[in-house]
């Protein structure tokens, strides 16, 4: 004679498998979230030091041209680095919130996906 399991034991049966689903489910959506988030930061990151490195060059360039213009090469670098402490402090004071919330915003936008 063979024993019929419980409607309860079946019931028991099914949310275990239920659980276990869900579990391997929210797993694969964690990696696939994390994968997309590292990608796009990666890709950023190389894209910004691709420019970085562009901006560095022509701004030494610029310095010394300047420099050659007013006859010593320090004074070209130092009106280089005066503009970007001006520029830094306009972006500092005045701009922060609008660099902040679109980053913020991306990086959010790109972990809920």
């Amino acid at each position: 004679m063979e024993i019929q399991p419980s409607i309860f034991e079946t019931l028991f049966d099914k949310a275990e498998t239920f659980g276990k689903t869900t579990y391997e489910i929210s797993k694969l959506k964690a990696l696939e979230t994390t994968t997309v988030v590292a990608t796009s930061v990666v890709a950023r990151i190389s894209v910004i030091l691709m420019i970085s490195m562009f901006l560095l060059v022509f701004n030494i360039g610029v310095a010394l041209y300047l420099g050659e213009l007013l006859g010593k090469f320090y004074y070209g670098f130092f009106i280089v680095a005066a503009f970007y402490l001006v520029a830094g402090l306009i972006l500092h004071f005045f701009l922060h919130k609008w660099i902040e919330k679109p980053l913020s915003n991306l990086i959010i936008s790109q972990a809920l996906k």
